[in-house]
C-alpha cells in the first residue's frame, strides 16, 4: 500500500447530501521562498480538503513545509498563488487586519514553547482571547475556570506560569486555545517539549476536549504516536501535501513497518518504521 498523491476528502464517493461541508479547502496552494538567487518551493499546487470535525496531522521533516502550511490557513501569511478557504471565508481575499479579527474569532492555538504570556496569572493567560474579542471580563473569567477546571488546573488559576510544569503549562495553552469556542484549532508541535508520559496526557486531553465540542484539529507533528488519534493523516515531502491511507484498523500504512525499517515508496518519501516520518 502506498502514500495517495491526491488530497480528496473520504467521502467524496457519497451522494451529494451525505458530504460533510469543508471547514478548510486549498486551492493549488504555493509558497516560493528566495534564498540566494534561487526560489525554493516550499509548497507547490496543494489541494486538499478537510471537513468539519476532523483531526488532520500533517507529517513531515524539518524545514519541510508544516509549519508553513499552518500559517497559510490561519492567514498569518500569505501564499505566493493558490486560495485559502476557511468555513466559508476566503482568507487569502481579506486585509491583514481583516485577517487578524478572522483569526480571533474563529481559531486557537497551541504551540510547541506553549507561548504563555509570563507577567499574567493562568487564569489571565486563559482570558485573553475572549478579551481581544470584547467579551464581557466576569463571563470571561467564568469560562477561562471552567476549561481550568476541564485540564485539571482549577486550582492554579492565581498561578504565573514560571510555577507550572511543561505538561502544565500545555494544558493551559489548551484552554486559552478553546476558550473562545473557535472552530479550528491549530497545533505546532504541541508535545515537542515534553516527556513521552507528559505528551501521552496531554494528547489524550486536546483530542478529548477538542472532540467534545465539536472542533476541528489540525496538527504538526513529529510524533508517531498521533497517528492513532487522527482521522486523516497527511506527509509533507518534496513541497506535496500526500494523504497516507488508514488500514482497516484506521491506522497509516507505515505501521506494519518494523522498527526501523527503511522504506522508500514510489513518490520518493521515506518513512521509519515505528518512528519519524522523513
Amino acid at each position: 500500500m502506498q502514500p495517495q498523491n491526491v488530497s480528496q476528502h473520504n467521502s467524496q464517493s457519497l451522494p451529494d447530501d451525505h458530504i460533510p461541508p469543508d471547514i478548510i479547502r486549498l486551492e493549488q496552494l504555493s509558497k516560493y521562498y528566495e534564498e540566494g538567487g534561487r526560489t525554493r518551493a516550499i509548497l507547490h499546487a496543494v489541494d486538499a480538503r478537510f471537513a468539519v470535525g476532523e483531526f488532520v496531522v500533517l507529517l513531515g521533516k524539518s524545514g519541510s513545509g508544516k509549519s508553513t502550511l499552518l500559517n497559510l490557513v490561519s492567514g498569518i501569511d500569505l501564499p505566493s498563488h493558490g486560495t485559502v478557504w476557511v468555513n466559508g471565508t476566503l482568507l487569502t481575499r481579506l486585509s491583514e487586519r481583516e485577517r487578524t479579527l478572522f483569526r480571533r474569532r474563529t481559531m486557537g492555538f497551541i504551540f510547541q514553547a506553549f507561548n504563555l504570556i509570563p507577567t499574567l496569572t493562568v487564569v489571565e493567560n486563559v482570558t485573553l482571547p475572549l478579551e481581544l474579542i470584547g467579551q464581557d471580563g466576569r463571563e470571561s473569567h467564568r469560562r477561562a475556570m471552567e476549561l481550568l477546571d476541564a485540564v485539571g488546573l482549577a486550582d492554579r488559576g492565581n498561578s504565573f506560569p514560571d510555577r507550572l510544569s511543561g505538561g502544565e503549562q500545555q494544558r493551559v495553552a489548551i484552554a486559552r486555545a478553546l476558550v473562545h469556542n473557535p472552530i479550528l484549532v491549530l497545533a505546532d508541535e504541541p508535545t515537542g517539549n515534553l516527556d513521552e508520559e507528559t505528551s501521552g496526557t496531554v494528547l489524550e486531553l486536546l483530542d478529548t476536549l477538542t472532540r467534545r465540542a465539536g472542533k476541528n484539529l489540525l496538527m504538526a507533528t513529529h510524533s508517531y504516536e498521533v497517528i492513532g488519534r487522527a482521522d486523516r493523516v497527511f506527509h509533507i515531502h518534496d513541497a506535496q501535501l500526500m494523504e497516507e491511507p488508514l488500514s482497516a484498523a484506521g491506522k497509516p500504512w507505515p505501521e506494519a513497518i518494523a522498527p526501523g525499517q527503511l522504506v522508500i515508496p514510489e513518490n520518493g518519501s521515506s518513512v521509519i518504521g515505528k518512528g519519524l516520518v522523513q
